[in-house]
């Protein structure tokens, strides 16, 4: 079993990506062409805002969104721990901090009730993260940023395809960033990633950043990065995107048909609720369990992969240790780090897959209980 089953989506998109590669090949436009342009149209259509920039990573994308607000140092980015390194990651880069707010516990996404709390004088933007395919709660951020003059600028690393209030992720908020990396909900075949806007004058600063600041040939009016992205990955995205609204509703019901398992078995474990106002893309479907190492290595034994997203919050991890957070500063995302599972998860898993996963995960709960039970006694 696979994790995730980019094979199977290749061999029925097969002939349509082979020929957008090829088209590409036989032109010999590897950067900058016509697929570009039009990937960008797509994207921008699909989410219904005015402006699209499609670059090399999603880590580029934050990247250049920072850049574009004039992040840099002695500035404050407000963010979630409970999120890849990336997100903190480009705050730092530009000399900024990263400031932490704690998860809410039933959606796992930044707890839009403790920002206040945390913005100050040198807070330059918020940064939310809609985790594992769930957008946070963009009216209340949105509305707190714009008392305070703040830009908030949506991670939709996970997302991409999600609504919020009947409105698409990467339209919600002053700017959004998403990932095309392979194992995203819509992925190409290496990095990519892509910033949305409607903001004209935003997307084409944007487009210099991603460009090495230049408005025009060698004439560089900023300081940019070399983020553009390859016009083959352009290809391969555009296909995938005409079948991806057919992909997200397969997730879904990948999902749902997850939910019934698990409640079919009794087991408590459960993925982040999603609220009655959001749809989620499922990016992953991640659950809490007790003792995840043994959980995971009995799962594993039974020939069904797991992974854990994420182990160790940002404010512990080493590369922050200068910011000077101990355990217990976000008890939420601590306690998320420690239990959280993801299963596989992908348009293409079949009744019988989510039969055999369900039945691992029972039988390794089971196990782990029975353990803890005999140490118990023996204690």
């Amino acid at each position: 079993m696979d994790f995730i089953d980019l094979k199977t989506q290749y061999r029925l998109l097969k002939g349509r990506i082979d020929a957008r590669i090829h088209a590409v090949l036989d032109r010999g436009s590897y950067i900058g062409g016509p697929e570009v342009a039009e990937l960008e149209a797509a994207l921008a259509a699909s989410c219904g805002v005015r402006n699209a920039i499609v670059c090399a990573s999603g880590t580029d994308a934050l990247l250049m969104g920072l850049m574009a607000h004039g992040v840099g140092p002695g500035d404050e980015v407000i963010t979630t721990p409970f999120t890849f390194i990336a997100t903190g990651e480009v705050i730092a880069l530009l000399g900024a901090r990263p400031v932490f707010v704690d998860i809410r516990p039933d959606t796992w996404n930044l707890d839009e009730t403790a920002l206040a709390a945390a913005i100050t004088p040198r807070t330059r933007a918020i940064m939310p993260v809609s985790l594992y395919g769930q957008c946070a709660e963009f009216d209340a951020i949105n509305a707190l940023a714009a008392r305070h003059g703040l830009p908030v600028i949506e991670d939709a690393a996970q997302s991409f395809g999600a609504t919020y209030h009947g409105r698409p992720s990467c339209a919600l908020s002053t700017m959004a960033c998403t990932s095309f990396y392979p194992a995203k909900p819509l992925g190409c075949y290496g990095d990519g990633g892509a910033c949305f806007t409607d903001d004209d004058t935003l997307a084409a600063q944007l487009r210099r950043i991603r460009d090495h600041g230049q408005s025009g040939r060698y004439h560089h009016t900023e300081i940019g990065i070399n983020g553009r992205l390859d016009t083959l990955q352009a290809a391969v995205l555009l296909e995938k995107l005409a079948v991806f609204p057919e992909e997200v509703h397969a997730r879904q019901q990948v999902a749902e048909g997850y939910h019934a398992r698990l409640r079919a078995a009794g087991l408590q474990s459960a993925p982040p609720v999603i609220l009655a106002h959001n749809t989620s893309v499922w990016a992953q479907y991640t659950v809490e369990v007790p003792e995840r190492a043994a959980v995971q290595a009995a799962m594993q034994t039974s020939g069904v992969p797991t992974a854990v997203h994420y182990p160790r919050p940002l404010h512990l991890q080493p590369a922050f240790a200068g910011l000077g957070l101990a355990a217990g500063s976000f008890p939420v995302a601590e306690s998320a780090a420690a239990r959280v599972l993801s299963l596989p998860m992908h348009p293409y898993l079949r009744p019988e897959d989510l039969d055999r996963v369900i039945e691992a995960l029972a039988a390794a709960l089971q196990g782990c209980g029975a353990q803890q039970s005999a140490e118990s006694s023996a204690g």
